[in-house]
């Protein structure tokens, strides 16, 4: 297939000035007073027809600095951007658009912003409305609307446009989860069409829904570029030493009979703080008895991020007692599969007697872990069952 994109060297570098004075005095006294921002550092890939790029990396890594110069919005200090087709791009929410007009006039603004005619504007005017199921509210000046529903106008008038390179920073994250699944059938309708796709977003459900291949950006710098579960991996690293270096939490309450040192969970024998749905994991809690316990409890609680307990047990729970003697220290694993849905969670921990923690509580850690989970297409909703199906004629 045809390269539609050749990003060839690209570098972007700001100037931060520590205030309006200092830039003028760079200009008269021709003296610095700036430190400049590496943003993007010589940043090399290639795009092909129908191809469908994810870029992802922890934040401040570059990726919507690099779309904005794709998009040209911004100019590169150095290097080169050629593209061999026409850009629509979605960045930052309300680009392109005038809140005093009305959606349907912006759908004309923004289509000229596009490089559209009017009269193709014209011919894709319906389906755009259509589309965004926006019919009882195009006559409204956009300032009224919600965040989601100019995401829905965005969206719908670049993806009936006549370029050939989509380029969506975020967009899919705002709104509902009925429009977000009919943009990826959209999105997957029009690469079958030719039409070419980067996309950028830290839903690594949906990147590896819509994306055969990503790149990954650390600290402005191109580090990865292959096919979308390996990328996702190294990704899964980054996250995880992230979380090593800003693992700053406080030591949470209880009598400290004994008490948890540290917590991560394993996948495949490594720390992850990413997994796919139904994942063997192993949830590791080193402990440190500080007197002679023979009937100790070690529990732990996933949540959602609306606080609801989407799972929790504990040693008693299951009928495993615990012994541990004073000053020894201990490694207490939990092996499960992560049948659940597609979220974030966290967890909290928790070691004491009895069957709960309220009684006599050694040790409570609430929230002390996170984790992401990505489901597959095969279920909807919060758990992951395997259901059988029979069928018989009566």
């Amino acid at each position: 297939m045809n390269a539609v994109l050749e990003v060839k060297n690209l570098t972007k570098i700001f100037k931060i000035y520590k205030n309006d004075f200092q830039r003028l005095k760079e200009a008269f006294l021709k003296k610095k007073y700036h430190k400049e921002l590496v943003a993007n550092d010589n940043i090399s890939f290639s795009l092909k027809e129908g191809e469908s790029l994810g870029i992802i990396g922890l934040n401040g890594a570059g990726k919507s600095t690099l779309l904005k110069q794709i998009a040209g919005v911004l100019e590169p200090s150095s290097g080169e951007i050629i593209k061999f087709s026409k850009v629509a791009a979605i960045l930052e929410l309300g680009t392109g658009f005038d809140p005093e007009l009305s959606g349907r006039e912006n759908i004309y603004f923004n289509g000229f912003l596009l490089g559209m005619q009017k009269d193709h504007i014209d011919k894709i005017y319906n389906e755009i409305v259509d589309f965004s199921e926006l019919i009882n509210f195009i006559n409204m000046p956009i300032k009224s609307y919600s965040s989601g529903m100019i995401v829905r106008l965005a969206f719908s008038i670049a993806v009936f446009s006549d370029a050939k390179i989509f380029i969506i920073d975020e967009a899919l994250s705002v709104g509902d989860a009925h429009f977000s699944q009919k943009c990826i059938t959209k999105l997957n309708e029009i690469k079958q069409n030719g039409t070419s796709i980067i996309f950028v977003s830290h839903d690594l459900a949906a990147l590896k829904l819509l994306c055969q291949r990503i790149i990954l950006l650390k600290e402005g710098k191109l580090i990865g570029d292959g096919e979308a579960s390996a990328i996702l991996q190294e990704y899964n690293y980054l996250i995880s030493k992230q979380s090593e270096q800003n693992s700053e939490y406080e030591n949470g309450y209880g009598d400290k009979s004994a008490e948890v040192l540290e917590a991560y969970i394993l996948k495949n024998d490594k720390p992850s703080k990413v997994f796919f749905s139904g994942d063997e994991a192993t949830i590791c809690i080193k402990i440190k008895a500080n007197k002679d316990l023979n009937d100790l409890v070690v529990g732990f609680l996933i949540k959602d991020k609306f606080s609801q307990d989407i799972f929790g047990t504990n040693s008693n729970i299951i009928n495993h007692p615990i012994a541990v003697k004073k000053d020894k220290i201990y490694l207490i694993s939990y092996i499960l599969n992560l049948n659940i849905g597609n979220a974030f969670y966290t967890m909290s921990l928790a070691l004491h007697q009895s069957n709960t923690h309220i009684d006599i509580c050694h040790h409570w850690l609430d929230n002390y872990l996170s984790f992401q989970v990505i489901s597959d297409p095969t279920f909807i909703g919060i758990s992951k069952l395997y259901p059988t199906i029979q069928i018989k004629e009566i």
